[in-house]
């Protein structure tokens, strides 16, 4: 597409993530000639790789759950996602250690896992346990349908669309408690509380603010945790090549600084090729930084006191001694209301802070074998999302890493660092997602009206809609692989109406014709 050329039915898919790439699939599968612009020299946004002392390896999502959604976009694409991708389920979903209370490994067997928790904390809540999953299980069926999988409704349509499937999904959802509050039914064991409270943070949200309708994401693993063969990149690369197959244009190192109605079209404004025609795109970045490229659009950045979580991420090669780490392992804090108060409501790192290790060279049954030397590993510690607005200085970076090394240790996990390692903080997420201030979820889930803020797929602007993490249905790699179908099915249905106005969909759930 050039200035000079007729927009005709030409789509521009404005970042080339897991949702600009499921998004740029869906509509050339409906037959839309698609232009894919990106940023940066490679594709995959936030799946990403980094360099850690010499090796390859994750430096963003590291988990892959609900597999039935690539089934299903590479299927309607015609291909296979075995065929594609080799994906091993992992028999251990995660490793849990506490320095006053041991280690609690969670399988991919139920059974198995209430066997381990009636060993850690007792029959009792081994029983809470099998409560937990039926509850959490009962709330994601109840969603899947009337929310997940389907255009962000407001409060009453999402009432209705449950109640319509089975009344008794209503129940499920408890919407007005928050999900701490909901672990207390479960678990007399607070370090189990801790444990559940955590998936809070897969929205990159707190537990003691978040809905217990986040009990599902508990559902979701439980379901499946998939180890990507090649690590996570290799999903953005099978993904890049499908869309490729099937015509998707694809433009890197290509960034978009505005996006204005033009005619029966759009005109975006490219970093090296000027102005483009469109005539319709969708916006897959971060909802914040869309206000500022297209005014027009009804959007307004997420104020930084509703961000979500960001991170302070360290990739490095490391020899691994004491308590052996699984692929994916967390070691927690003491007080976990503390370490939330002070990223939260201080705007601080935290002093003792939990810590994610993803294992990289571990394999799918999570074996420990001996402790090798450069191992990959990726440690995660949560952050405020302020890196637009504060600089962490090489002290403050160092402290943290100690105080991270600290909480390993005092779990009885040692790690020996090798000198080379490539560290990530808010203001490098805010660089990479400019607007974002380094939240890497959008808007925090806080409330249980949060959800209903994240905007739909369309937006006040005629032709341009939206995909991503930070739009409905929400963060997480599948969430945002839907959200660019959810974007495509709007676009195609949009095009194909004879009506002289699309429907608009802002954040606050008023859709108009």
């Amino acid at each position: 597409m050039t200035a000079s050329s007729s927009p005709a039915e030409k789509v521009a898919v404005v970042g080339g993530g897991v949702a600009g790439l499921s998004c740029a699939i869906f509509l050339a599968i409906a037959g839309r000639e698609v232009i894919l612009l990106e940023k940066e020299p490679c594709l995959g946004g936030k799946v990403r790789e980094v360099d850690g002392g010499g090796a390859r390896l994750d430096g963003g999502p590291t988990v892959l759950t609900m597999r039935w959604v690539f089934e299903d976009l590479f299927s309607r694409a015609g291909a296979s996602l075995d065929s594609r991708l080799t994906l091993q389920p992992a028999g251990v979903l995660a490793r849990h250690a506490w320095r006053d209370a041991g280690v609690l490994d969670l399988h991919a067997s139920r059974e198995n896992s209430a066997a381990a928790i009636a060993d850690f904390a007792g029959a009792g809540d081994a029983q809470g346990y099998l409560r937990f999953c039926r509850d959490a299980g009962a709330t994601f069926n109840a969603l899947r349908h009337s929310y997940i999988e389907a255009q962000r409704p407001n409060p009453l349509q999402l009432a209705w669309r449950v109640a319509r499937e089975d009344p008794r999904g209503l129940l499920a959802l408890n919407p007005f408690s928050t999900l701490w509050a909901a672990l207390g039914r479960y678990f007399d064991s607070p370090h189990l509380r801790q444990l559940y409270g955590r998936y809070a943070t897969y929205c990159g949200s707190s537990p003691f603010l978040s809905p217990a309708t986040l009990m599902l994401v508990a559902h979701v693993e439980q379901e499946g945790v998939w180890l990507v063969a090649g690590g996570m990149r290799a999903l953005a690369v099978a993904l890049e090549r499908l869309a490729r197959d099937l015509g998707v244009t694809i433009l890197k190192d290509e960034g978009v600084l505005s996006i204005e109605r033009r005619g029966a079209g759009l005109e975006l404004c490219t970093q090296g090729r000027g102005a483009m025609s469109a005539r319709a795109a969708v916006w897959c970045g971060d909802v914040s930084a869309l206000a500022g490229i297209a005014p027009q659009s009804g959007l307004r950045p997420v104020p930084p006191a509703q961000r979500s979580l960001s991170a302070m991420v360290w990739a490095m090669r490391g020899t691994v001694s004491g308590l052996q780490p699984a692929r994916h392992t967390v070691c927690f804090s003491k007080d976990y209301r503390d370490e939330f108060d002070t990223i939260f409501n201080q705007r601080r790192l935290p002093q003792d802070p939990t810590v994610y290790v993803c294992a990289q060279d571990r394999d799918a049954a999570n074996d420990t074998g001996e402790a090798g030397a450069g191992e990959r590993i990726y440690l995660l510690v949560n952050a405020p999302a302020d890196g637009d607005r504060v600089q962490s200085d090489g002290s403050e970076t160092d402290r943290c890493l100690h105080n991270a090394m600290k909480t390993l240790t005092a779990c009885g996990m040692a790690i020996e660092a090798e000198p080379e390692m490539t560290l990530t903080r808010p203001e490098d997420w805010n660089r990479l997602y400019p607007g974002t201030g380094g939240a890497l979820y959008g808007r925090a889930s806080h409330g249980w009206t949060a959800s209903f803020r994240r905007p739909g797929s369309r937006t006040a602007l005629p032709g341009l809609y939206l995909a991503g993490g930070s739009a409905h249905p929400g963060p997480g790699v599948p969430m945002a692989a839907l959200s660019g179908r959810l974007a495509a099915e709007s676009l195609i249905a949009d095009l194909a109406s004879t009506r002289r106005y699309y429907p608009a969909n802002i954040s606050g759930g008023t859709s108009t014709a």
